[in-house]
């Protein structure tokens, strides 16, 4: 099956920019796709220094949905925003102030590939932090989801008025060229040996970067055995397992803790993957209504990612009936979680009177 490379570089325009990202993307474009891939063919979508966060989740979402191996190549700088304080990739345009529109939330591309089987996903990161988002990784490991492989660097903010080099991805893309792609584990130790030994010539400090080192999930585990079932058309018994371990974990630590939740979730897409969007809508319209009675406030990751997911599957129910029981429901939702979207809410009320006058 072929294989899909998302090559992603992005860092702001002017003052603000830490790492010269879009400088290694020529060097990652010399390899041949296959070797990125690591697999016999691949397709490859390049990203470099794009403006607007939505453009950029619509080719991520585009290659998360490939059936095979997908590798995400990403350079760049982390940014945390001033109202939540999550960090985020930021974007050409971004500046201090505007991180919260301007760049790309880091927990979207979490909530992107969580969607992929198990095991299925590779990240590749060489990312720089500013000094405020330095601090808040200290205690905060960056979340890219509990199915992927990830492995890279986050490099401290550079010294003053210096615009630091993605040094990591520089080094992959090195290596790759030589047309042998070794194992991704084999990849990231060479890679960080061959950094560590360009600081020692250049007589610079090395040491201060946190390394990413993440396998992927252990074979057994059973969001793979639920992917497999998926993909053969057992959906039933994809939705019984998942189900089994929502209740396991509802038992063991109430159906609000986040172990519960996260099955919910899965049930939610399993709904989605078996066809069928009204219960994948309600799946998702309970995620988030636990979420908030839990105490999450309407702003958090979690509860705008349910919220969204909930809207985005009202939107394929076909029975008007349903769709007026939902749409009522996912209005009153809306008005306490607006989401990203400019005009969300307002999309559910047009809606909602255009199916009332269908009755």
């Amino acid at each position: 099956m072929p294989g899909t490379v998302l090559l992603l570089a992005a860092s702001p325009v002017g003052k603000g920019c830490l790492v010269d990202a879009a400088s290694v993307l020529p060097v990652l474009a010399a390899v041949e796709p296959a070797v990125l891939s690591g697999t016999d063919t691949a397709n490859v979508v390049e990203l470099a220094d794009p403006l607007e966060p939505q453009a950029v989740l619509t080719r991520l979402r585009a290659a998360a949905a490939a059936p095979g191996p997908l590798t995400v190549y990403v350079a760049g700088q982390l940014q945390l925003d001033r109202r939540q304080r999550l960090p985020h990739l930021a974007l050409a345009r971004t500046t201090p102030a505007t991180v919260r529109y301007t760049a790309l939330p880091w927990h979207w591309i979490k909530e992107e590939l969580r969607l992929r089987p198990s095991g299925a996903t590779t990240l590749l990161l060489d990312l720089h932090a500013d000094h405020e988002t330095w601090q808040w990784l200290r205690t905060n490991p960056l979340d890219c989801g509990r199915n992927n492989a990830v492995h890279g660097r986050i490099a401290p903010p550079p010294s003053r008025r210096t615009v630091a080099a993605p040094a990591y991805m520089r080094a992959v893309a090195t290596i790759l060229r030589s047309g042998h792609r070794p194992p991704v584990d084999q990849l990231h130790e060479q890679a960080l040996a061959r950094v560590a030994a360009d600081a020692a010539a250049s007589g610079a400090p090395a040491g201060a970067d946190l390394v990413l080192r993440a396998p992927g999930p252990a074979a057994g585990d059973p969001h793979a055995l639920i992917a497999a079932a998926v993909e053969s058309g057992r959906h039933a018994d994809a939705d019984a397992l998942a189900a089994r371990h929502e209740l396991a974990a509802a038992q063991a630590r109430g159906p609000a803790s986040e172990d519960a939740l996260h099955w919910a979730e899965v049930r939610a897409d399993l709904a989605m993957f078996a066809g069928d969007p009204a219960r994948s809508c309600r799946a998702w319209l309970t995620v988030a209504q636990t979420r908030l009675a839990a105490g999450q406030p309407p702003g958090a990751p979690a509860v705008e990612a349910a919220v969204d997911r909930a809207h985005h599957q009202w939107g394929r129910v076909r029975d008007a009936g349903a769709a007026r029981e939902l749409g009522t429901a996912l209005a009153a939702l809306r008005g306490r979680v607006p989401g990203r979207r400019e005009g969300a809410l307002d999309h559910v009320q047009r809606e909602l009177n255009r199916l009332q006058t269908q009755s």
